[in-house]
């Protein structure tokens, strides 16, 4: 008799317990089937609030792991890469956000394709106004992999000189001679001619041009240029400096003292120093800097 009421007994809490199990359940399903539907016909769209979880845990997961991965990949970098690679780990982190919620989307059972199809418009008008934009993230990510640019590379861009300072995935920050930053779109490095200082090394030659009245001892002006050259601060000693005799000029000889200098940035105050420097050389060995000259002839007419 004990035994049947304990059976009795089992039996009812185990209907009990499904009973509020499905009850709960049912609710819980109730509650994330709730939205509402957008559109009518043949592919309505259905938002629900299960659907809008799916959507925002998705995305949380993945902003998770894309952190995980990335503090895995640059565990070991140096600085400068792991700058790099963030900037380009930018660009994969929103194309994966993308993917991830099209896919939440799709799962929760909304029509992806009717979304797209809808905005089709939409999406040209915005690919055809951020085109210049991609242009620049993707010069950004060839910037970065091939290395053609680094951080303090002096560059010559429309005829400004400036050094880099910061390299990000859509533009390039570089400082001017006069201390004012240019802001540079990265598909720029792309698709026009930018000259590079120090690509290579941080040594560049550079010049000083000069012409001399026809006449002039041209030993003397080889010599006086060499020693403004030696004199100078800056000028590198090796490679040394040299002399080229140019060319016979219209009302001049003309001569081109070429130097190699450690920092291109400073560039013009040294060849100012060493134009002040040749021309008071000049006037104590008397040798002039002559200006173009030309003959004007009159013709009276008599008639």
């Amino acid at each position: 008799m004990i035994q049947e009421v304990q059976e009795n007994i089992k039996e009812g809490a185990e209907k009990v317990k499904d009973i509020i199990q499905e009850d709960i359940w049912s609710t819980i399903s109730k509650f994330l089937n709730l939205g509402y539907t957008l559109g009518e016909g043949e592919n309505p769209i259905r938002l629900t609030i299960g659907g809008v979880l799916l959507v925002i845990v998705s995305f949380l997961v993945a902003s998770l792991l894309l952190r995980l991965i990335r503090s895995f990949i640059t565990r070991n970098m140096e600085r400068n890469d792991e700058l790099k690679f963030i900037s380009i780990f930018k660009f994969i982190r929103y194309f994966t956000y993308l993917i991830v919620i099209v896919l939440s989307l799709s799962a929760s059972g909304i029509n992806v394709t009717v979304l797209i199809t809808a905005s089709a418009a939409l999406f040209v008008g915005l690919g055809l106004a951020l085109q210049e934009l991609f242009q620049d993230v993707i010069g950004g990510i060839f910037i970065m992999i091939d290395k053609s640019l680094a951080v303090g590379d002096i560059i010559e861009l429309d005829g400004k000189v400036g050094r880099i300072f910061e390299i990000r995935l859509r533009t390039t920050r570089a400082i001017t001679r006069d201390d004012k930053v240019i802001i540079i779109p990265n598909h720029k490095f792309i698709s026009e001619i930018i000259y590079n200082f120090t690509q290579n090394h941080n040594t560049t030659r550079e010049a000083v041009n000069v012409g001399v009245a026809y006449g002039s001892d041209t030993e003397l002006v080889k010599k006086i240029l060499l020693d403004c050259a030696d004199a100078q601060n800056g000028i590198l000693k090796s490679p040394a400096p040299f002399v080229l005799f140019e060319d016979f000029g219209d009302s001049a000889l003309l001569f081109g003292i070429y130097f190699f200098i450690q920092d291109s940035f400073v560039d013009p105050r040294i060849k100012s120093e060493m134009r002040f420097k040749i021309d008071q050389e000049f006037r104590k060995s008397g040798i002039t800097i002559p200006f173009p000259q030309r003959d004007v002839h009159f013709y009276k007419n008599n008639s």
